[in-house]
Order: structure tokens, then C-alpha cells, then sequence
């Protein structure tokens, strides 16, 4: 089986069997208590998929804020180090994209929207899927003013996503590990720096 974890939105988890079908899901849609409830859903999404083996873990790399995303990765590494086994990671937008083309299959460029507080929204323009079944990157992930989005976008059609479905996040890591393709590097895509900072020396007081 594979497993998936990603915090870049709510808090999500999926396992999946080799041949992309789902086993178990489970998901909180707060934006908020990530560390609170990521034990809890790994534990119901393990129990619910049954006794098999997990193989490997697939890592959401973001986009989503500083804190939150940093847990689900932390969990997701946790995890596979526990049991010696790889992480794939995978940009977050690449699973909605996946969703978005197993349901309506669109013939044209869409936009992946997801939530960046601040009035800011990050976007990832996608095309179609690729040979390996990969939906198919064409602009890469901007963050931007949401009244400034649907300039950004020049009419291509957007799509909004509130939660992130963790088995189409599984099927993407699933199908890269098959095509020996690398996704994403170990650094997430941050939506931004964190506000707190580490403060400087003291300054001399004469």
C-alpha cells in the first residue's frame, strides 16, 4: 500500500493499493490543528486500510503556510523512517489537478486556486495529463493578491480547492515512483516565511 499525507490545506490522510484504488481515507477540513489531529486520522487510515505492508509514503509538499505544512512532513518522514521506507514528494496542487481530471477530464488548461490567507490565493495552471498519467504542469505555483487572480489567470478556467483529496495525492506519488520521476525536491513550497524571526545580537549598550 501506499500512504499519503498532506497539510497543506486541512489535514489529510489516504492509502492506496498498488493499482491506485483507494483503501482508506481520512480528513479534517480545519486549516488549523494540524498537530492535534494528524496522529488520530494516520491511526483511523491505517486501521481502516487493513494489514498489508505500506511501501512507501507520499509526502504534500505544498503549497500551504509554514507551520501546518511542516507537520503533515514531518509525519509523513516520521513514518517511512519508522519503517524504511521512502518518501515521494509531491506539490500538493499536483493532487487537486488529478482530481479535477479524473472527474470533469477537461479538454483545457485550468487553474488550480487554493486559499493563502492575507488575501493572497497561490495558483498552478495545469493542462491535461501526461504520458505518465501526471497531470501536466504549465505555469508554475504563483502566489497572488486574490483581486489581482482572475487578471493572472487571462481566462483560463479556475477552480477553487477548500480540501485536498489525499488518494488522488497517493496516485500521483504512485505513478511517479513507476516512471522514475522526481516531482518535488526535500524543501516545501512555502506560501511564505514565517512572521517570527530570529532576533539579532543585542546591541551594545555604552
Amino acid at each position: 500500500m501506499i500512504l499519503s499525507v498532506d497539510t497543506s490545506l486541512g489535514t489529510a490522510a489516504a492509502l492506496i493499493d498498488t493499482d491506485g484504488h483507494a483503501r482508506a481515507t481520512a480528513e479534517s477540513p480545519d486549516p488549523l490543528g494540524h498537530a492535534e489531529v494528524i496522529g488520530t486520522l494516520l491511526d483511523q487510515a491505517l486501521a481502516d486500510a487493513g494489514d498489508d505492508e505500506v511501501t512507501h509514503v507520499v509526502a504534500g509538499m505544498g503549497p500551504g503556510p509554514f507551520t501546518g505544512l511542516r507537520i503533515g512532513i514531518a509525519a509523513a518522514r516520521a513514518f517511512a523512517l519508522g519503517r524504511g521506507i521512502p518518501v515521494i514528494p509531491v506539490p500538493s496542487h499536483f493532487a487537486a489537478a488529478l482530481a479535477v481530471i479524473e472527474a470533469d477530464a477537461p479538454n483545457t488548461p485550468f487553474a488550480i486556486v487554493t486559499d493563502a490567507r492575507r488575501r493572497e490565493v497561490a495558483i498552478s495552471v495545469f493542462d491535461g495529463a501526461d504520458a505518465d498519467g501526471i497531470p501536466n504542469l504549465t505555469e508554475p505555483t504563483v502566489l497572488v493578491p486574490r483581486v489581482d487572480s482572475e487578471e493572472r489567470l487571462r481566462g483560463i478556467h479556475s477552480i477553487e480547492v477548500a480540501t485536498l483529496d489525499a488518494a488522488a495525492l497517493a496516485r500521483v506519488g504512485l505513478r511517479a515512483a513507476l516512471a522514475g520521476r522526481v516531482l518535488a525536491d526535500a524543501e516545501p513550497l512555502y506560501l511564505r516565511q514565517p512572521d517570527v524571526t530570529v532576533p539579532g545580537a543585542p546591541k551594545r549598550v555604552s
